[in-house]
């Protein structure tokens, strides 16, 4: 039974494959996610950018140079010195959050934002607080999925497309063989890039915690339960120095968070195929709303908390607008019905119809 299953892993880890685009609504999930994020972000730093990315930034288009001839890293942003040129770029990257967050021509959209992070991560890699390594790593990734197939302005457009295709009168010639091995190809191609890409994205998060929690280990401040006590103390961590201090007051909690950091961390990778990962999900949730809150580092804070949703099954994301309507409906708030749900057929011509010689059918006729 044990050398039957082995030689079955390999077929059936094709099949997972090639099989059918996995987690859909996650990777869009990520795109809306890391595209506001990313918007949000610089529209905060609107009134600093020539600090931060600009002509007036410390870090010089010399050293950002230097850096690039060892890192291999490239940022269209020192193209020119020119202000103009950089409030043009700026723009850019603001509309292009913006599309990529609504899903507009994802394809492409996804290849210009990934250009667009890279590019001002790389043009002052040591002004931001390190909360958009993650967004850099993601805009990478992102690009080899099909990020657009739901939630988004391509996903309403081919629905569109595809109700005037079925109310067409005129019959399309059905394609070749050649056509339809090629079409198969291409969706097979465009499946595994995506797997892949979900993939990879998962193993990040994966290895993120993982080497995280054993960092954490080897720490004598971890190992003691004392490590919070001295980031609470943080003067560059500290938003709310009175929240800071008020929760400092609390050895034994803090002890036991710091303990539950790392266990939660280390266990993450080994608890994704149980129901196990939910409560732990949960837990990381409230840790970096912790973070984002207590060290004010919203930007690392929201890039976890997105990277995390690609665990989540897509049944749990198709549940969400029923659950939101019967939230609505408990509340007393009247919505608006999704489709399929008006009472008329789908093609909104014919009422539904009842069975012959049912009551209600003698009932219509005696009144005709």
């Amino acid at each position: 039974m044990g050398s039957e299953r082995l030689r079955k892993l390999p077929a059936a880890a094709i099949a997972l494959v090639t099989g059918r685009p996995v987690s859909l609504y996650a990777t869009s999930v990520l795109r809306i996610g890391y595209g506001l994020l990313y918007l949000v972000f610089l529209l905060r730093e609107f009134p600093h950018r020539h600090e931060i990315w600009g002509p007036d930034s410390p870090w010089a288009p010399a050293l950002a140079a230097q850096l690039f001839d060892q890192t291999g890293w490239y940022s269209f942003l020192l193209l020119s010195d020119d202000r103009a040129y950089f409030e043009l770029c700026y723009g850019m990257a603001v509309v292009t959050s913006a599309l990529f967050m609504l899903g507009w021509r994802t394809r492409a959209t996804s290849i210009v934002f990934a250009v667009v992070v890279t590019s001002f991560h790389s043009r002052s890699i040591f002004m931001t607080d390190g909360g958009d390594n993650l967004v850099l790593l993601m805009s990478l990734y992102l690009v080899l999925t099909a990020c657009g197939r739901h939630w988004s302005l391509d996903a309403r457009r081919e629905r569109r497309r595809a109700a005037r295709a079925a109310g067409a009168a005129t019959r399309a010639k059905s394609p070749g063989p050649t056509a339809r091995q090629l079409r198969d190809a291409r969706v097979t191609l465009t499946t595994v890039v995506h797997n892949c890409g979900v993939f990879i994205i998962a193993a990040q998060v994966c290895f993120l915690y993982g080497s995280a929690g054993l960092y954490k280990v080897q720490g004598s401040y971890w190992a003691d339960g004392t490590a919070l006590h001295y980031v609470l103390h943080l003067e560059l961590f500290q938003p709310w120095p009175a929240l800071s201090l008020f929760l400092d007051q609390y050895p034994l909690a803090i002890a036991a968070i710091s303990y539950l950091t790392v266990l939660t961390q280390v266990a993450f990778p080994f608890v994704l195929f149980g129901r196990l990962k939910y409560p732990v999900l949960a837990l990381l949730l409230g840790m970096h709303v912790g973070i984002a809150v207590l060290l004010g580092l919203p930007v690392f804070s929201g890039a976890m908390i997105i990277a995390d949703a690609v665990f989540l099954p897509d049944r749990f994301y198709t549940s969400l607008p029923r659950l939101g309507r019967r939230t609505a409906r408990r509340l007393g708030v009247r919505l608006p019905r999704p489709r399929g749900e008006t009472g008329v057929a789908e093609g909104g011509a014919v009422p539904p119809q009842v069975k012959s010689g049912s009551a209600g059918l003698h009932r219509t006729r005696g009144d005709g």
